[in-house]
């Protein structure tokens, strides 16, 4: 069985002969810590891979990300980076007054100059399930433009600007997702992190009300070209699992631990596929090997039926043990039966 189709008979519960793997690292790992990086892919190889394309260049960005100081992305925010290796802070909003808003220019030059041309050729010459990522993000992109504090006020009171600015948004990113699902990718993602650690961000009824309707238009879009589509989220997210399946989601990436795994796992098991995780905020950076592989045999005697729905998936940081993250796909490649 090839890597694609073990994603895809995942995907479909149509029972793989193994979980298929995926792993995440920070820019710091890849930077610092480039040779223990190659040993983990080598050992538990990812069933996934990506696409060869290339976005426009932006007329905006300046400066060198994941290195301490300040760099401007392709939207004009002023990210500040206190440690080598991290994504950074956005500390300086362009959209920080709405006075600015009417002079403002989305980045269509990403899209309108992006080079997918090698994009067709790239899957074909691979047998593993190729998944994009996009800049498709609208909660954290108006977070970024606007300011967090700013953004939450605006949503609260529902000022008409915040309405123009999603409209915007949404504009650009159906663009983008429908040049991808033109593309001979298997899977598309997009994200937003929507939760605190124990609550969302903001109430159920705004999020149903004023950003579920975009993530349906996504979904739609990607489903009428036959692609899967993936999500992350981080944070407790519970309150929106079914949104999430009903609109189409076939996998979510979400931080399990911040929620109750089991209940998650009686209420969507056989829905959605658990697209990792295996927590990064304590058991991965501070546990031993044998905590580690604990937390995995908790997650898959919640979610894992043997026939699919769950893959596996955890996210390397700067400072985690190697030993932590070869234990997360060494407990993985047991058979079930053995995790009892």
């Amino acid at each position: 069985m090839t890597s694609r189709e073990r994603v895809i008979r995942t995907l479909r519960f149509e029972n793989p002969d193994r979980v298929p793997r995926d792993l995440w690292y920070l820019p710091g790992v890849e930077m610092f810590r480039k040779n223990e990086l190659d040993e983990v892919l080598k050992k538990y190889p990812p069933d996934f891979a990506a696409p060869r394309y290339r976005y426009g260049a932006s007329r905006r960005a300046r400066g060198i990300p994941y290195i301490v100081g300040e760099y401007v992305d392709a939207w004009g925010c002023v990210w500040k980076v206190a440690e080598p290796g991290v994504v950074g802070e956005v500390k300086d909003p362009p959209l920080k007054d709405w006075s600015d808003l009417k002079n403002y220019k989305l980045p269509w030059e990403l899209l309108e100059e992006a080079d997918l041309s090698e994009v067709n050729k790239s899957c074909s010459e691979t047998d593993k399930f190729v998944k994009v990522g996009t800049e498709v993000r609208p909660f954290e992109r108006m977070q970024f433009l606007r300011g967090t504090e700013n953004l939450f006020l605006d949503l609260a009171y529902g000022v008409k600007e915040i309405y123009i600015l999603r409209d915007m948004l949404h504009e650009f990113y159906i663009k983008e997702l429908e040049m991808w699902a033109k593309t001979d990718v298997d899977g598309v993602s997009f994200m937003d992190d929507w939760g605190a650690q124990n609550s969302l961000l903001i109430s159920p009824k705004l999020w149903k009300e004023f950003f579920k309707p975009l993530y349906k238009d996504y979904c739609d879009i990607l489903k009428s070209y036959n692609k899967f589509v993936f999500f992350h989220s981080d944070g407790y997210i519970e309150e929106i699992y079914q949104d999430l399946i009903e609109i189409g989601i076939d996998a979510i990436n979400s931080q399990l631990f911040c929620m109750n795994i089991e209940e998650l796992g009686e209420k969507y098991k056989g829905k959605v596929t658990f697209w990792g995780e295996i927590d990064r905020q304590y058991i991965l950076p501070f546990g031993t090997v044998e905590e580690v592989k604990s937390a995995v045999r908790r997650v898959r005697r919640a979610l894992d039926t043997g026939r699919g729905g769950v893959i596996a998936q955890c996210e390397w940081g700067i400072r985690d043990p190697k030993e932590n993250i070869e234990a997360v796909f060494e407990e993985w490649n047991k058979p079930l039966e053995e995790i009892g």
